[in-house]
């Protein structure tokens, strides 16, 4: 209809008041056009991802919450970073399964089997699986943490009090000791997690209804790659334990390849794997370079604890311009830790596929 035939007072009823004029200025873009039904823009146009929210650490939603509830459960400082990193390693994982999926490259769903697996260590590890945490509580005192954490296993007890009762250990010796019996029991609780995911998938497998024979096929394959992988990790942990019990017999010898409990996995799997002489060369060189990784990384977690005490005792006792150049260094401090802890377990994963496939191709 032209507005030359529209009629004075039709014109009236079809122009807008006055005092809604203001209001239809003020409104952005987007929120006039959300009333414009299905032919608006909005609803033409594919659905963007959901931003992250100001402040928010990942963009996915879930990994925010889990994160938000390791601050409320007041983990410290160092098992923050660490929390980070994995769940930066974790997010990276699950958009890279995403655009798998798109693709149509994960048709037996084993990768989002796998994703969930990790994240359920993740869960368990830092006492986010809604169960009791069994972990010894972190004392607000500076110390090595020795003293304070549980091994969770009679026989590591035993080893550990052996070992520092013998004399045969420096401090320093026996605090690089400590991290390869944490380094084990981490691997242990891993195992747990995985032990468990799998009982309860055969169970549910057990009670399906008459699956065809594609999905019972697919599911079969996918369990028996889940149990490779435990059989994997209960040869590590059994190597793991014999080397644990001869060094805290014996003590360290001066020829010892590397010192980092991570790093003595990967080079004892490596020279269990299929590589050349000249590849062994190679990968001896990269994880040198990947030691010093750690090393820095370690040397910041640790200044970021001695930080996090020190701001601790300034908030109590100090002026506010103290509190606040010890507020900034730990935020520095606390930024830097979580940047490194993220491309440790970056290069760690890289190392341990490539390794992993070896060994792999090798049976």
């Amino acid at each position: 209809m032209s507005s030359h035939t529209v009629g004075p007072r039709l014109r009236r009823l079809l122009a807008p008041p006055l005092l809604l004029l203001p209001l239809l200025l003020v409104l952005r873009p987007w929120q006039v056009a959300g009333h414009g039904g299905k032919y608006s823009r909005e609803q033409n146009e594919p659905e963007r991802p959901p931003k992250r929210e100001p402040g928010g650490e990942f963009r996915m939603e879930k990994l925010n919450q889990l994160w938000g509830k390791a601050q409320r459960l007041q983990l410290s400082p160092v098992e923050l970073s660490e929390l980070h990193a994995d769940l930066k390693i974790q997010e990276r994982d699950e958009f890279a399964w995403k655009k798998l999926k798109a693709e149509g490259l994960d048709e037996d769903g084993e990768k989002e089997a796998q994703l969930i697996r990790n994240l359920n260590v993740i869960l368990a590890k830092y006492g986010l699986d809604g169960r009791k945490d069994t972990r010894a509580l972190s004392s607000n005192s500076l110390n090595d943490g020795t003293e304070q954490d549980s091994l969770e296993d009679p026989r590591l007890e035993k080893l550990w009090h052996k070992a520092q009762t013998s004399g045969k250990f420096s401090r320093e010796e026996l605090d690089k000791l400590w991290r390869e019996f944490q380094h084990h029991r981490e691997k242990v609780r891993e195992y747990n997690v995985l032990l468990e995911a799998l009982s309860r998938t055969e169970e549910l497998q057990e009670n399906a209804i008459s699956p065809s024979d594609m999905s019972r096929g697919q599911e079969e394959a996918g369990l028996h790659s889940r149990h490779a992988e435990l059989r994997d990790k209960l040869r590590g942990i059994d190597q793991g334990y014999d080397r644990l019990r001869r060094v805290s017999h014996q003590g360290y010898g001066a020829g010892a390849e590397f010192e980092e409990p991570r790093v003595l996995d990967l080079w004892d799997l490596a020279r269990a794997s299929n590589f050349t002489e000249k590849e062994l060369e190679a990968l001896r060189e990269e994880l040198k370079h990947f030691e010093v990784k750690v090393e820095k990384h370690s040397h910041f977690q640790k200044q970021l604890e001695i930080s996090h005490q020190k701001l601790k005792h300034v908030e109590r006792l100090g002026d506010p311009e103290h509190v606040s150049r010890n507020r900034e260094r730990y935020a520095q401090l606390e930024e830097k830790t979580k940047e490194l802890g993220y491309k440790v377990k970056k290069h760690l994963q890289d190392l341990s596929s490539r390794i992993s496939r070896a060994r792999h191709n090798e049976l």
